[in-house]
């Protein structure tokens, strides 16, 4: 399998069988990691971290990874570098692309994290933007197929916001392994269309299906995977957590939820989760909303403490292995030696 000089800007570019292998180096690097064992097969090479949007798992798993392999690592932050504000993202690709050998991007727009690909001439990866998320897409089926030592028709349960990039990024990425994909959310927040369409193509050739519902409970039953996101992006004003939490707080992901699923189901979330009064997040959604929706009052929105402090929560692992499949995705596009 030969990666080297491919960007990963979303998993629709992706064949199955390059995704697997992906997860399957990710795999080998992880227990070399565990073992002690040095792999810094890039040294001398360097990597840029563009940051439009703060992170803590897509910074750490980019700069320990790249460190692991032997790279330097550059990060710029939101106010790093003048992308968009004195520079165009055309201009920034092409002169980052003379001074590094891969670039990382997380911000808002899929565009510019395809222009940097597109002129920079170095291998470009989507640490997030507002349609897609592979990388985490790439640790979320490598902790699957950890719990259950296999991907192809594991049955997965999406609840919450299902247009969102990481409800669209797991139904692609369902669809690609051949595993069925349910997303559990009102209508008006289901994937588009044209996503569907894209996908169910895809699923005609994999084995996977792709099924649409409305009652949480219905949606959790018989399912190996309980999957959920945050409900509202950060800073976004009162008003749009008011409408966000009245659309989704029935999609809670509670014991009762997880009860409906198979005994051996494991539970999933990309993080950061609000689940109890921690955080200022927690406080103030017990403060604004707590009065009408009784679980909020302990700062629980998109799952209960109960769930995500649960033996069936593989959140922390999930989170862990972000590091290893990022490894992977550079290793692949930097070298033709694996």
């Amino acid at each position: 399998m030969n990666l080297k000089g491919k960007s990963l800007l979303t998993l629709l570019d992706y064949k199955p069988e390059e995704i697997q292998y992906l997860i399957n180096l990710a795999k080998r690097l992880k227990e070399e990691k565990i073992q002690g064992i040095h792999h810094r097969y890039l040294e001398g090479k360097n990597i840029v971290l563009l940051f439009q949007k703060d992170s803590t798992r897509t910074r750490c798993a980019f700069e320990v990874g790249s460190t692991d392999l032997g790279m330097q690592t550059t990060y710029l932050g939101p106010t790093g570098s003048q992308m968009g504000k004195k520079e165009s993202v055309k201009d920034t690709a092409r002169v980052l692309g003379k001074m590094y050998d891969a670039i990382e991007f997380r911000g808002y727009r899929q565009s510019d994290v395809e222009a940097l690909a597109k002129y920079s001439g170095v291998p470009v990866y989507n640490g997030l933007t507002d349609e897609f998320h592979p990388t985490q897409i790439l640790a979320d089926f490598l902790t699957i197929q950890e719990n259950f030592g296999y991907l192809k028709g594991i049955k997965f349960a999406y609840y919450g916001d299902a247009r969102n990039n990481m409800g669209n990024s797991l139904m692609i990425g369902c669809a690609k392994m051949g595993m069925h994909f349910k997303a559990v959310a009102p209508k008006e927040l289901w994937p588009t269309q044209e996503l569907i369409d894209t996908c169910n193509l895809i699923a005609q050739t994999t084995g996977a299906t792709l099924t649409f519902e409305e009652d949480p409970m219905k949606g959790a039953k018989d399912s190996d995977v309980i999957y959920t996101d945050v409900w509202v992006s950060m800073g976004e004003p009162k008003e749009v957590w008011a409408k966000r939490i009245a659309e989704l707080y029935p999609y809670q992901i509670t014991k009762k939820i997880m009860n409906q699923a198979y005994k051996t189901a494991i539970f999933m979330h990309c993080l950061p989760a609000f689940h109890s009064l921690d955080t200022e997040v927690g406080k103030q959604a017990a403060l604004d909303f707590g009065k009408d929706y009784p679980s909020l009052a302990n700062g629980e929105l998109e799952v209960t403490d109960e769930v995500i402090e649960s033996n069936q929560s593989v959140v922390f692992e999930e989170a862990g292995n972000r590091m290893h499949t990022i490894k992977a995705v550079i290793l692949a596009s930097l070298t033709d030696d694996f």
